[in-house]
């Protein structure tokens, strides 16, 4: 049968057809192979995958077992927390309640034996609980926000005092009322700069004056840090200025409290820290004492603006705040001296634990450290995480691990969560985290002896080099791991903060904290002014190398990176540092991939114009600059700007001859129909001919710039020229809160009533019209609700900034 069909197969000689065996019989090899090839490939893929997969469940065996999916307890509370504040409204509470208690039940019934089941239910679960922890922390603090700025006459009780080196003092005010005018809905603690007194007033005192208050300031720009959000959950309802001294009233008037009430011992705390903070800066001078003093009651005002900005462009600012570092070389040097003390009586030694006393001698230390530190977040998060650590030697537990560090972050993210966004937080625990990880990769590594080491002659060559070593790999690790927080927050990065720490470690470590501590120690007897003179040689030396560094320039502008940019590094940081198998690659491919891909991707569009949330303050992008409508535009907004546009170059507006506005009219001048056309021409002329993307201004009057583009935006002081600038203009902005908001020209109109609403701005022009991109899109979150409040009416209005959107348009 075989034989029958190949025959029949076999082409007839004297046909004229080609023989197809030569064409058929190759084609038909090559499909075999390649079908072979494909074959083999999707073996040798599913087997890799296969592979893959039983090594990456190995490994996460692994990790369970070693307990590291506890360490990421911590990130999934933190996360739950930054989802609910990140919200755009509040999440209600049932839903959640009812959420958690659903996901503990699901745990119970779930049991060990689905363990992956069990995990992910317990991550939900965290998650939920902090968003609930986020909500119960915003019902704590519910602070009453100033609606809009106000001059009034404010009475209020010094809860907190601190001055700079202008002689100026800031007061922390327990607002008791307001007169003349009354306000409708006061704040209970407002933050109140004054001078021309000619002693500060003392904690307790109830002071008067007449004072100018404004509420905390939203973001300079979209998408970057909103103050108000800080000072909601700090309790500060405004801040502001008095006008002249304020005057002291008799305590009388106000009701006697009672002696030992939580609000009396913290008054008493704070008596006792400006007590100390004055006692240091009478012994030393200048910047010295006020940087002495900042190491200790954490008031840093009295340093100069040069010394500030000094510290912070060598990158060693993070030595005035009261962080990580000062508590734990307080500690240390307690714990060691305490433990060198007890060791010197041999029946102690030999039959007591002194280690054990040693970390209790410490852990008093710290926590005096800490009460008189004046409670600040940095300070109570040290404080929290040494106090962890210190305690985990009673029960003879390693002090240094990753596990202190999740628990501290528990219990910090559990009492303020709303911490979980602050540049504080997040850069204190990415160092922490580092620091400790690498210390532990450090401590499991194959230990080689070498003799040579052990010499007695080369014992402190050794002795030195591991110290320089130790603080090199410190200031180094530190830098990589708090470098992204860097460039969210603030948009740029210190180039020589590596040999500003590694100048600077030895001379905080040996000379200014163990002087500063026998200082504190000697003060109840009045035997602190050698050791605090001590304590200011080595400050000194800190200040001239940080002054001689922050000379080299070195900052790196880094500007506004893409959203999702941040929290995929992050959470490729978080793998980095939590896990400690192979898995933890996974985190570093995720930062190398998503930096390669911001640097390959083009730049977002960089806004036209940007407009602060008061209208005052308006500046043109322009190619290399940036053109502000102000001479000297605020440095506290302005400074924003530059760093998050990459602009550090000002092109002040040109000023022109015109009319002045009387000052006993300001804005209540009205222009007659003459006046209105000689002003309307006025502004097209200086638009006109005026250099582009460049404002050219007539004082207290109007600013107008001609666009790139051909588009030409004025700015009015005065709202008596709302007409002409409508008239003349595309864009018209304005600091008067008006009560419409639109021209009848068409022009868009910003004015400061819906920029109240909305916040800071960004404008962009696109071929389908005006672009805006306003701070606020909703004002529903407790502190942005005071945007919504309408003193005339005393209700809130729910209506969004649509308007503003929509004259945009």
């Amino acid at each position: 049968m075989q034989e029958t069909t190949t025959a029949e197969l076999r082409p007839q000689a004297g046909v004229g057809l080609a023989d197809p065996a030569p064409s058929l019989a190759p084609a038909a090899g090559k499909r075999l192979v390649t079908t072979q090839s494909s074959v083999h490939l999707r073996h040798r893929l599913t087997s890799a995958i296969l592979q893959v997969s039983r090594a990456g469940a190995r490994m996460l065996s692994e990790e369970v077992d070693y307990g590291r999916l506890l360490l990421f307890s911590p990130v999934l509370l933190g996360a739950g927390s930054a989802l609910w504040f990140l919200a755009a409204t509040d999440i209600p509470v049932g839903p959640l309640l009812l959420g958690l208690s659903a996901l503990t039940v699901a745990v119970l019934v779930a049991g060990s034996g689905r363990p992956v089941l069990q995990i992910t239910l317990l991550a939900l679960a965290l998650v939920v609980s902090g968003m609930l922890c986020s909500q119960f922390e915003s019902w704590r603090a519910s602070t009453v926000i100033l609606d809009s700025s106000v001059t009034t006459t404010v009475t209020g009780r010094v809860e907190r005092r601190e001055g700079d080196d202008r002689g100026r003092w800031r007061y922390i005010l327990a607002v008791a009322g307001t007169a003349e005018p009354e306000v409708k809905r006061p704040p209970r603690r407002i933050t109140v700069i004054a001078r021309g007194a000619d002693a500060p007033f003392e904690i307790g005192d109830i002071i008067t004056g007449r004072a100018r208050l404004t509420p905390p300031a939203g973001p300079a720009l979209p998408a970057l840090n909103d103050f108000s959000f800080g000072a909601y959950f700090d309790g500060i309802g405004a801040n502001g200025f008095f006008y002249g001294a304020p005057t002291k009233l008799d305590p009388q008037v106000e009701p006697p409290r009672a002696r030992w009430t939580s609000d009396a011992l913290l008054e008493r705390l704070y008596r006792l820290r400006s007590g100390i903070g004055d006692r240091i800066r009478s012994i030393l001078p200048g910047d010295t004492g006020a940087f002495a003093a900042a190491l200790v009651t954490d008031e840093r005002r009295a340093i100069s603006n040069e010394t500030t900005e000094a510290l912070r462009q060598s990158g060693l600012a993070h030595i005035i705040a009261i962080s990580g570092l000062n508590m734990a070389l307080s500690a240390g040097i307690f714990f060691v001296g305490f433990r060198m003390l007890l060791s010197l009586f041999p029946g102690v030694a030999q039959a007591h634990p002194t280690k054990k006393f040693a970390a209790a001698g410490a852990l008093i230390a710290v926590s005096a450290y800490f009460l008189i530190s004046g409670f600040a977040v940095s300070a109570e998060r040290a404080f929290i995480m040494m106090a962890i650590m210190l305690v985990a030697v009673f029960f003879d537990r390693p002090s240094i691990s990753l596990r202190n560090v999740a628990l501290s972050a528990l219990v910090i993210i559990a009492i303020s969560p709303s911490e979980v966004l602050g540049p504080s937080f997040q850069m204190s625990f990415a160092a922490t985290l580092a620091l400790v990880s690498v210390y532990q990769l450090w401590k499991d590594r194959p230990v080689r002896q070498n003799a040579l080491l052990k010499m007695p002659a080369l014992r402190p060559i050794v002795a030195v080099v591991r110290f320089f070593g130790g603080v090199f790999l410190t200031s180094l690790i530190g830098g990589f791991s708090t470098a992204l927080f860097s460039i969210e927050h603030f948009h740029r990065l210190t180039a020589y903060g590596l040999p500003a720490n590694l100048a600077t470690m030895p001379i905080i470590s040996f000379i200014v904290m163990p002087a500063g501590l026998l200082a504190m120690l000697l003060m109840p007897f009045g035997l602190d002014t050698l050791p605090w003179r001590v304590v200011g040689f080595g400050l000194d030396l800190v200040i001239a190398v940080a002054k001689t560094i922050s000379g080299w320039g070195g900052n790196i502008d880094i500007g506004r990176l893409p959203g999702w940019y941040f929290s995929v590094a992050v959470a490729g940081f978080l793998l980095m540092s939590l896990l400690r198998t192979r898995l933890r690659h996974v985190g570093t491919a995720l930062i190398a991939v998503s930096t390669v891909t911001v640097l390959v991707l083009p730049a977002s569009r960089p806004p036209d114009l940007v407009i602060s949330e008061d209208g005052a303050l308006v500046a043109v992008v322009a190619t290399a600059a940036l053109a502000s409508n102000r001479e000297r535009p605020s440095d506290f907004i302005f400074s924003q700007w530059q760093r998050a546009l990459v602009l550090p170059t000002h092109h002040p507006p040109k000023m022109l001859d015109g009319p002045a506005v009387p000052e006993e009219k300001d804005r209540r001048l009205r222009l007659s129909r003459e006046q209105q056309n000689e002003a309307r021409i006025a502004i097209r002329t200086a638009a006109a001919e005026g250099e582009a993307e460049r404002f050219s201004c007539v004082k207290k009057a109007w600013c107008t710039a001609r666009l790139a583009n051909g588009h030409v935006v004025t700015v009015i002081e005065n709202a008596a020229y709302l007409g002409p600038a409508c008239d003349a203009g595309d864009i018209v902005v304005t600091s008067v809160r008006l009560r419409f908001a639109s021209c009848r020209s068409g022009a868009a109109l910003f004015t400061g009533e819906t920029l109240r609403r909305t916040g800071s701005l960004e404008l962009r022009f696109a071929d389908s019209g005006l672009e805006v991109t306003t701070a606020f899109d909703a004002l529903s979150r407790p502190w942005m609700r005071h945007r919504a409040y309408d003193w005339r009416n005393d209700r809130f209005i729910d209506s969004g900034p649509s308007s503003v959107s929509d004259s945009g348009g």
